[in-house]
């Protein structure tokens, strides 16, 4: 047998697939269990709606982060006065983001920034092709690569 609270959990469901309001759910439970302790739906004890993932703000966000995909999740709150939660929502669920790390990447750079870029990959290029044995006489910090260096050299000299 069902306790009370599961019951009316249970009758509470069935008169809102019936499309009966929440307060109108409320009434009638009240109405069927008299003086018994009825609770009250959540949705009913605050003032304010239950989500802010609504259309309107999901579009204000898209068109937010389309203009802008640097922005973060907390610029996307401070402009939309959105919960911080529903916006990683609202990117997560209706346009398929997920949180990555904040990397220097090029096509965030300026066209400032990857003029100079350019110019010396440029550089490097031109100097390979004119002395291909360039790329043999670099060296890294790493000791294993050094080492590998080293072991070439030496087999180089026996020949």
């Amino acid at each position: 047998m069902l306790s009370v609270q599961v019951e009316q959990r249970v009758n509470f469901k069935f008169l809102v697939k019936l499309e009966k309001t929440i307060t109108e759910a409320y009434a009638m439970l009240k109405k069927v269990y008299g003086n018994r302790d009825v609770k009250r739906p959540k949705t009913l004890r605050s003032g304010r709606p239950s989500t802010s993932k609504t259309g309107e703000n999901i579009k204000k966000i898209g068109k937010l982060i389309r203009k802008d995909r640097r922005l973060s999740i907390q610029g996307l709150d401070e402009i939309t006065e959105i919960d911080k939660g529903c916006v990683r929502q609202i990117l997560h669920k209706s346009f398929n983001m997920c949180k990555v790390c904040a990397k220097l990447v090029p096509q965030l750079l300026t066209p400032e920034q990857k003029e100079p870029r350019m110019n010396i990959c440029a550089d490097i290029i031109n100097n390979i092709d004119t002395d291909p044995g360039l790329l043999d006489t670099m060296s890294t910090c790493d000791d294993k690569n050094q080492k590998v260096g080293k072991r070439l050299k030496q087999k180089r000299r026996r020949f």
